[in-house]
């Protein structure tokens, strides 16, 4: 309770004292809402994780962990990052904390490692002192690499038990997302020291990786924790069309390239098939796609009628889409909003102080926060 009611506290700071250099109102089906801009100049940040003091840490695809204070970018990033490899969809992608952030100080990046023999997607643990990252350490590494700059996944989130959960994209090889000793095209569960989670469908078997948690997947770039049932909800990419919203479930597989909604980016279909034997349904996808990016679960009381729904980015279509759910988890209501900003939502976070925090992909992005008119 004393971590929330600093972080509440300090996100007051953040943007109770802020002259705000936009801010301006959009309609939605619940009424109008305002949509402050708290932080700018950021080169196509990615993720955005609130420290406990009422900060917060934003990611950019270059390489640079910057931090917002006092609602203000600091100028200078915080040292010690990996290095990345920013080529292509490459680069630094989520930032998360250890559950026991307020008392050891620790964090995850996940990021694209290029070497000899190849690029991949990595995920390092390290100790935020300060401005610099110190004693880190690279827990986790798909493998094996490839030469190909796209699709590396790289969203995270961590269950109640502590586990950390991490996407793998397949690479832009859709075939791997079907081969179990591949650990590209799924979601990984592993411990915060990189071993396998107990409880893995590949433990104790050759034919499927032990940090394997699904697989079946193409590229998801959303994943978030459900406040009331504790499970993992993702969204995942599509060619054209076929993106997915999806709830993980230990040793599902969710399909992809043997069925989707999609077809190829040459108008050519991928597969005749959308339902197969063995393989999951999506709970929503979209037809167009959307390109969809950042994922929420709304709970707060700013906003009550939106209790419960599921908050996406879209970067193909520039919007944040609202997806409203029933008590069965099916999708019952869409809602396109933020139409007339017009642009590439890239993450998509539930602050501590009960508004919707969002980052503009672009090279001089930005930082935004969703709280309802006054």
């Amino acid at each position: 309770m004393r971590v929330l009611q600093q972080a509440v506290i300090g996100f007051a700071l953040l943007v109770g004292f802020l002259p705000l250099a936009f801010s301006q109102t959009f309609p939605s089906d619940a009424g109008p809402f305002q949509l402050e801009t708290i932080a700018e100049g950021l080169e196509h940040p990615w993720s955005l994780a609130f420290l406990p003091d009422g900060s917060a840490l934003v990611t950019e695809r270059p390489g640079r962990l910057r931090i917002i204070q006092n609602s203000s970018l600091a100028t200078k990033a915080i040292h010690g990052v990996p290095q990345v490899a920013a080529a292509g969809q490459g680069g630094l992608f989520d930032v998360i904390l250890h559950p026991d952030f307020a008392s050891n100080n620790t964090l995850f990046l996940s990021y694209a490692h290029d070497s000899s023999e190849g690029m991949t997607t990595r995920v390092a643990r390290a100790v935020l002192d300060n401005n610099e990252l110190k004693t880190l350490k690279v827990i986790f590494e798909a493998l094996p690499r490839s030469n190909g700059t796209r699709h590396f996944g790289g969203r995270m989130a961590f269950d109640s038990s502590g586990y950390l959960y991490i996407a793998v994209g397949d690479r832009g090889e859709k075939d791997r997302a079907q081969d179990t000793r591949d650990d590209a095209g799924g979601v990984h569960r592993i411990t915060i020291d990189g071993e396998p989670a107990p409880g893995n469908p590949g433990l104790g078997s050759s034919a499927i990786r032990d940090t394997f948690y699904t697989w079946g997947n193409r590229n998801i770039q959303g994943m978030t924790v459900h406040p009331q049932t504790g499970e993992i909800w993702t969204h995942e990419h599509g060619p054209r069309g076929g993106d997915e919203v999806n709830i993980l479930y230990a040793g599902t597989n969710y399909g992809w390239p043997e069925i989707t909604y999609g077809i190829g980016y040459s108008g050519l279909p991928i597969t005749s098939d959308t339902h197969k034997e063995g393989m999951a349904q999506p709970l929503h996808y979209w037809d167009p796609s959307i390109a969809p990016s950042g994922m929420a679960l709304y709970s707060g009381e700013l906003f009550p009628q939106w209790q419960g729904d599921v908050f996406v980015g879209a970067l193909k279509l520039r919007k944040l889409v609202r997806l409203g759910t029933n008590e069965n988890d099916k999708v019952i209501a869409e809602e396109d909003l933020l139409l007339d900003l017009n642009e590439r939502i890239r993450d998509v976070r539930f602050g501590p102080d009960g508004a919707l925090w969002l980052l503009s992909d672009a090279r001089q992005g930005k930082l935004y926060r969703m709280a309802p008119t006054q």
